[in-house]
């Protein structure tokens, strides 16, 4: 009987899986860790995790620093790696309360991230996070997909000097990448993961030896736009989604040999994305300005760098689409009652969500409102406020149960009013991201949603065969610098790509 044996110091939760007996997925040790019988490391979990986030926000965080002036933005985005870095934190510290209270966590879970929900505040809860993370990883990688087709289109066009239709771009890039979403889950592709993140690491060297060439003859002739409050709500729209890739966290954490060293993973992760991410935005200010657009490739005017930057970010975006999508797909087989093995069901769900992925890449086909209206919408949601909700409420669960000594008493969820009684610097913390989360999602939501409809609306692919041809159009790939986008400091006979003096409103 539990009343016969010796108190420990250790919270009473910890009886439960200190005396469990090893599962077929691991065990737990003495001083409580859960450890599996294979998994990833902390090290390349981290890793994982900056494939996953960093990529798209290199491109276009440094056009989201001059929509918002630079050093305003800059601000925001050391305050964003601190409240995504807490919460990527605290959603791991969530998974672990699971794993420990609930056996059945400890094998493969197709929702994991859903389920912190159900197990924090209900049944209900579970699907809105089940909807949310759908709407999520659907908009991310609808924007990696159109990313990677963007720098293939400009490859392309600056190889052959031929205009070769960006939306057929996007459908061989898809059909290219669709086999490899069959695998089951991250463990089976990690390799491929932390390829991609050094591809970025790569990347960030080519693009500050890129624009450092540039800035003898850009630098002086940088301006700035004028401020906009909206841009620089769509500039917070961006910051966020080049830090919010929570939605997978779970998931990635789930197949790590170690579970809860997860918050090593995190330290590292967003160490090393704000390294890559600062030196970057900090060469484009000095050099480009706003003669910066979506993507702060096609201003480097050296052609042999920008040619392999835009090699490097697109196999990035390629591989990090096998996170991205990977919640999704498990979702709709989970929806469909699809068997966990390989079988030729899994390929026909897989496949229908790559074809609903490439109808919402035709339809929009312009990454850079879209990417700050993800960021805006469910990304604040999933990689902001939700981690910190749940966290709350499951961390005050996990002291009541401790509090009833009794291992044979499930741990059960708490009232919000029980949730915020014990007001702890965690507490604190969460409060001000909660309400940091709130204000800047709706303001980018808001903003995206005008850029999207009006500043930068741009026909879908389906459409633009039966509309009449730009005249204007250019086969060049190089976006040239200063205020009038028209200067360049190749002598070599280069024609800049179609001015677009309207693009920061």
């Amino acid at each position: 009987m539990v009343s016969g044996k010796k108190k420990v110091p250790e919270i009473s939760v910890s009886v439960i899986y200190t005396e469990a007996k090893p599962d077929e997925n691991g065990y737990f040790t003495p001083e409580g860790e859960y450890i599996r019988k294979h998994g990833l490391n902390w090290i390349i979990t981290g890793l994982f995790v900056v494939g996953d986030i960093a990529g798209g926000g290199l491109v276009a965080l440094p056009t989201a620093m001059i929509q918002s002036q630079f050093w305003s933005g800059l601000v925001a985005m050391f305050i964003m790696t601190f409240v995504t870095g807490y919460t990527s934190y605290v959603l791991g510290l969530s998974w672990m309360i699971l794993i420990k209270n609930w056996p059945e966590y400890r094998s493969h879970t197709r929702k994991p991230y859903p389920e912190i929900g159900y197990r924090a505040c209900g049944r209900r809860v579970r699907n809105i996070v089940s909807v949310c993370i759908d709407i999520t990883q659907f908009g991310v990688a609808v924007v990696y997909l159109l990313l990677a087709s963007k720098n293939i289109h400009d490859f392309v066009q600056t190889f052959f000097e031929t205009d070769f239709s960006y939306c057929y771009v996007i459908l061989i890039v898809s059909l290219a990448l669709l086999p490899v979403t069959f695998l089951k889950s991250p463990q089976d592709f990690w390799a491929a993961v932390v390829l991609a993140m050094f591809t970025t690491a790569a990347a960030v060297v080519l693009i500050i030896v890129g624009a450092s060439l540039d800035s003898e003859t850009c630098g002086p002739e940088m301006r700035m736009p004028e401020f906009r409050l909206t841009n620089y709500f769509l500039a917070l729209g961006t910051i966020i989604f080049s830090y919010g890739g929570h939605a997978a966290f779970p998931t990635i954490q789930h197949d790590m040999k170690r579970p809860g060293e997860f918050t090593k993973s995190t330290i590292l992760a967003f160490a090393c994305t704000l390294g890559m991410y600062l030196p970057v935005c900090l060469i484009a200010y000095v050099t480009y300005g706003d003669s910066l657009r979506d993507s702060i490739i096609n201003n480097i005017q050296t052609q042999w760098i920008q040619r392999l930057v835009n090699l490097l970010i697109t196999v990035h975006c390629i591989l990090t689409t096998t996170i991205v999508i990977n919640p999704l797909n498990q979702e709709a087989e989970e929806m469909f009652d699809i068997p966990q093995e390989f079988s030729s069901k899994r390929v026909i769900v897989r496949t229908g969500v790559m074809a609903i992925l490439v109808f919402a890449a035709e339809s929009v086909p312009n990454f850079g409102p879209l990417l700050d209206l993800v960021g805006g919408s469910t990304l604040t949601l999933t990689s902001i406020l939700l981690p910190c909700v749940f966290y709350t409420f499951l961390k005050t669960a996990e002291e009541e149960h401790t509090q009833i000594n009794n291992p044979k008493v499930p741990m059960k969820r708490v009232s919000w009013r029980k949730a915020i009684e014990k007001k702890d610097a965690n507490f604190y913390i969460c409060c001000f991201i909660i309400f940091f989360g709130i204000l800047s999602g709706l303001a980018a939501t808001f903003s995206a949603i005008h850029g999207l409809t009006v500043t930068h609306f741009v026909a879908p692919c389906y459409i633009q065969p039966f509309l009449k041809p730009s005249e204007n159009a250019s086969t060049s790939s190089i976006n040239c610098c200063g205020h009038f986008q028209n200067i360049s400091r190749l002598t070599s006979a280069l024609t800049c790509s179609q001015p677009d003096l309207k693009f920061y409103g």
